[in-house]
């Protein structure tokens, strides 16, 4: 969830390479969006069945630790039918026909959504059950409950070719999120057979109900030209549509393509508004840019006291590159007060992490003895509390 060059000059703003169309998650905007069809209400859904996955080289948002409960073995799913196999060559649990399900969500039963209720309260047998019970009368959402539960391993063994099965019956009914967790499963290769040009109808499918992390990771498929053909411009609708529904992913990824130019005309203003919604919100490399952009004054009023403290965001949550700038802002004086030990010690941080800069190397190296000691002192101080998880 990486890549930019050194500046030697501050007031070249110590400005990483310019922002990059390269994204940071497995979902952007669906043209003319087809409302979805009626279904039924889920005031408590469980969040999609895995975190959304990135194309760009950022890591990825680590998954909920499965809990650690001693659990009966959850009753079998149906047998699964010979024909109509579903996406990636395996076939989903047999259920009733579409017809039923069609029928079930005109006229859902008292407590229809205990399944996801017990699943929010962490009673995940219970929550397999209900959905079980709830996916023989055809209730889409609850396949793709039973789906995730298969897949992290809630309340029952971990099985992803089991979950890639609930999640394409769940997408065959026409569950979004089913859609989408199905997707992503063939984008990755887990539980199926990798498969892009699936991944993308899956997300597709999904954008058009209007899924906002399905229309970011159908921006990234277009983007690269992966599972879908390279189109910038359609990358950019589906990026739109994610970042206007708050994916703040595709906040940042919006604000680097109207820094690019890519599917859309520059524009330095937009990329400046787009990439500080997500620097607000704490996206590490947001902050990042939006602080070289501060600096330099690009789309936004130039302010090197706020531009320092966005360096210092990121650099805390160790991005190396944040760390570098946060270095010279120190040496230099720009946006804070000038402390040589505080830029040796973030120098050496960065350094640590692979990022060189041969002028506060000469810096490092004019220092006294104790103050080279001292921030030798902070640099371990600091890895050892992030080691820690101390904030």
């Amino acid at each position: 969830m990486r890549r930019r060059t050194l500046i030697v000059s501050v007031w070249a703003l110590l400005l990483p390479a310019a922002a990059v169309a390269e994204t940071s998650s497995w979902v952007g905007r669906v043209d003319g969006p087809a409302e979805p069809a009626p279904r039924k209400a889920a005031p408590k859904r469980a969040p999609p069945a895995a975190p959304a996955k990135v194309i760009r080289t950022e890591p990825a948002t680590p998954s909920a630790e499965r809990p650690a409960i001693a659990a009966p073995s959850p009753p079998s799913p149906p047998a699964l039918p010979s024909a109509a196999p579903a996406p990636g060559g395996t076939a989903p649990p047999a259920l009733p026909p579409p017809e039923r399900a069609s029928e079930y969500a005109k006229t859902p039963a008292p407590g229809e959504d205990a399944a996801y209720e017990a699943f929010d309260q962490g009673k995940y047998v219970t929550a397999l059950n209900l959905a079980l019970a709830a996916a023989q009368k055809g209730d889409a959402q609850a396949h793709t409950l039973v789906g995730r539960i298969y897949q992290e391993g809630y309340g029952a063994p971990q099985n992803l070719a089991l979950a890639a099965q609930w999640y394409a019956r769940a997408a065959e009914l026409g569950d979004p999120e089913g859609m989408f967790a199905y997707g992503l499963m063939l984008a990755e290769g887990q539980g199926v057979q990798k498969n892009l040009e699936a991944a993308a109808q899956m997300f597709e499918a999904a954008a058009r109900h209007r899924h906002a992390l399905a229309n970011y990771n159908l921006a990234l498929l277009f983007l690269k030209g992966q599972g879908k053909p390279e189109n910038p411009v359609r990358a950019f609708g589906h990026m739109l549509f994610a970042a206007e529904a708050g994916i703040v992913a595709a906040q940042y990824d919006l604000g680097t393509l109207y820094a690019t130019g890519t599917g859309v005309d520059y524009n330095a203003f937009e990329a400046a508004r787009w990439i500080g919604k997500a620097a607000a919100q704490g996206y590490p490399e947001a902050q990042l840019d939006y602080a070289v952009l501060l600096f330099r004054g690009h789309g936004v009023p130039p302010d090197q006291k706020r531009g320092a403290q966005l360096f210092r965001a990121a650099a805390e949550k160790g991005l190396p590159v944040a760390q570098n700038r946060l270095a010279r802002c120190y040496a230099h004086g720009a946006g804070v007060e000038k402390d040589l030990v505080e830029a040796a010690k973030w120098h050496l941080i960065a350094k640590a992490a692979g990022e060189s800069d041969e002028q506060l190397d000469k810096l490092l190296a004019k220092l006294s003895k104790a103050d080279r000691a001292k921030a030798e002192a902070a640099a371990y101080q600091w890895r050892d509390r992030t080691l820690m998880g101390i904030e």
